[in-house]
């Protein structure tokens, strides 16, 4: 687990960047099509209770995607755009509006064991109030990655042959 939040002197900003791993027990295809399907947000991603798809599905660079979560204590409504798709390799979103533009990247690799290791990184610079709580948000997108991940794992792993 990497987590940085790194101040930008020149613009007086902080940049969080958050990066979680974990290994599962399942092929990196069928991951990397589960993961990288909106559709499945709620069921892994602990935070996430809707989300409504503003382009057509299926996924593919320049579709937007609307989330609602609850994130410290609060109702987080954004628009994520696809802006990278390598299918079975990485998926990148970013949104710029909000009070914490974010870019969201998830990446999969062939464990030495057969699994898959998959990287989840969050990264960002909080505007108006959020930038003074940056230190503190680093820490609750971590809390937020480890229980995210360990979801998918328990959720994916479960599901042992049955088709993802």
């Amino acid at each position: 687990m990497r987590v940085e939040v790194r101040g930008d002197p020149k613009a007086r900003a902080m940049t969080v960047d958050v990066s979680s791993e974990i290994n599962i027990q399942r092929s990196r295809k069928e991951i990397a099509e589960y993961t990288s399907n909106p559709d499945n947000t709620s069921q892994w991603y602990v935070n996430i209770k809707t989300d409504e798809w503003k382009t057509a599905p299926p996924v593919q660079v320049g579709s937007r995607i609307a989330f609602v979560a609850h994130f410290l204590g609060r109702r987080m409504a954004y628009t994520y755009e696809v802006i990278e798709l390598v299918p079975g390799e990485r998926f990148v979103m970013r949104t710029a509006q909000g009070p914490f533009p974010m870019e969201t990247t998830y990446a999969w690799e062939t464990a030495a064991d057969g699994g898959t290791r998959m990287t989840l990184r969050n990264r960002g610079t909080p505007t108006g109030f959020s930038r003074l709580v940056a230190p503190f948000m680093a820490r609750a997108v971590r809390s937020a990655n480890r229980k995210d991940l360990a979801a998918l794992k328990t959720l994916l792993e479960a599901r042992g042959d049955a088709e993802v």
